[in-house]
């Protein structure tokens, strides 16, 4: 959801600047404190680890935060739940997000993808590792901002992972593409690919060789 579909970083920036002023700018953690994993730094904010718990304290205090974010590709939610509609998909939403004041966090999850053009949404709010809960769901392909929730894919289920890299290449994980994780640059550059590789009857190769072939991957080389 965040980082994929939903402006988290936009709105902690939005309220760490009212809560501390416009110099809040260096790194703050893009999950609560309360989580027990790691998170990586959002949009640099300037902020002391006491700030940061403030700011988090701050945050679960509103009322249905959750339903506050803005869509990060305007049209990509409601282009998603077209083309699932059209082609059967089974779209499954997962989430780390912490509980705020009013409804829970997965209920404002899905009125917010609800209000942006996906009607009925399933959603899990879930912790631990993406590629265990890919494998426990049975999910295909899972489509992933962070690096090491698609290297836990890949390790962990038979699933494809999709990797959305909205920042410099250069800043790529090397270990990335050598994984076969594939990387795109936007939700609509990953629906464009899955269209794609969602072949008609014609093509009856793999799921994962048709996406390899879509991203330009090379096809693994098989043991004798």
């Amino acid at each position: 959801m965040d980082g994929v579909l939903a402006d988290m970083d936009g709105a902690l920036l939005a309220h760490a600047k009212t809560l501390f002023g416009e110099a809040a700018a260096a790194k703050i953690s893009t999950e609560s404190p309360d989580e027990a994993e790691a998170a990586a730094p959002v949009e640099s904010l300037n902020v002391s680890a006491r700030q940061e718990v403030r700011l988090w304290r701050h945050v679960q205090s509103i009322e249905n935060f959750w339903e506050t974010l803005e869509e990060i590709e305007s049209g990509a939610i409601a282009r998603l739940a077209t083309i699932a509609e059209e082609r059967r998909w089974e779209v499954v939403f997962l989430t780390k997000r912490p509980g705020t004041a009013g409804l829970t966090a997965q209920r404002q999850s899905q009125r917010w993808l609800e209000s942006k053009g996906f009607a009925l949404p399933s959603l899990y709010v879930v912790q631990g590792s993406r590629g265990r809960i890919a494998s426990a769901l049975d999910l295909e392909i899972v489509v992933d901002d962070r690096a090491e929730n698609c290297l836990d894919v890949v390790v962990d289920s038979q699933a494809k992972a999709m990797l959305v890299w909205r920042d410099d290449e250069k800043n790529l994980p090397t270990a990335a593409r050598r994984l076969g994780i594939g990387i795109v640059k936007s939700v609509h550059e990953c629906l464009d690919i899955l269209t794609k590789v969602d072949a008609p009857a014609s093509d009856q190769s793999g799921l994962m060789s048709r996406v390899r072939r879509a991203l330009g991957m090379k096809q693994p080389v098989e043991s004798a």
